[in-house]
């Protein structure tokens, strides 16, 4: 399975690559995990908050062509780390490619977050996107390492 997020938002700090790249690098041989970073729509243009998730919707549904979509939403369902593996498992099984679709400073269109496979929150906070990305990362890692069956800490 073709594995991603698909982030709007370029140019992170260099802890946020760093992060990233780390927790990727772990993945990289049963669960490889591509970044793709799309720039996210001007704020300044005199275009309304609609119109603007609008054209980012656009962007975001050609990058995920052929995905199963998975949108990260602070409104999305809280899925323990068990919950999420069993879901990737199930998802590896059954679809060609998943993508973790982290949205902008706005969020994600709302047609784009009812058209996704699921909505998932991180947590009821409100996280920095570049956060987002790491902590996804992280927790992608974490939920592999429990389906090729190594220990888990929790129990």
């Amino acid at each position: 399975m073709k594995l991603s997020i698909v982030a709007l938002g370029h140019r992170m700090p260099a802890w946020v690559a760093a992060g990233y790249a780390d927790y990727a690098s772990r993945l990289a041989r049963d669960w490889p995990l591509e970044l793709v970073e799309l720039k996210s729509e001007a704020r300044d243009r005199g275009r309304t908050v609609a119109q603007v998730l609008d054209a980012e919707r656009r962007r975001l549904d050609a990058a995920c062509s052929g995905a199963t979509v998975v949108a990260m939403d602070e409104q999305g369902s809280a899925w323990s780390t068990r919950e999420l593996a069993r879901r990737l498992e199930d998802w590896r099984a059954s679809v060609p490619a998943l993508a973790f679709v982290i949205g902008s400073a706005d969020g994600l269109d709302a047609g784009f977050k009812r058209r996704a496979a699921a909505r998932f929150s991180l947590s009821a906070l409100t996280l920095p996107h570049a956060l987002v990305r790491v902590v996804l990362a992280e927790q992608i890692y974490r939920s592999a390492s429990l389906i090729a069956g190594h220990p888990y800490h929790r129990e």
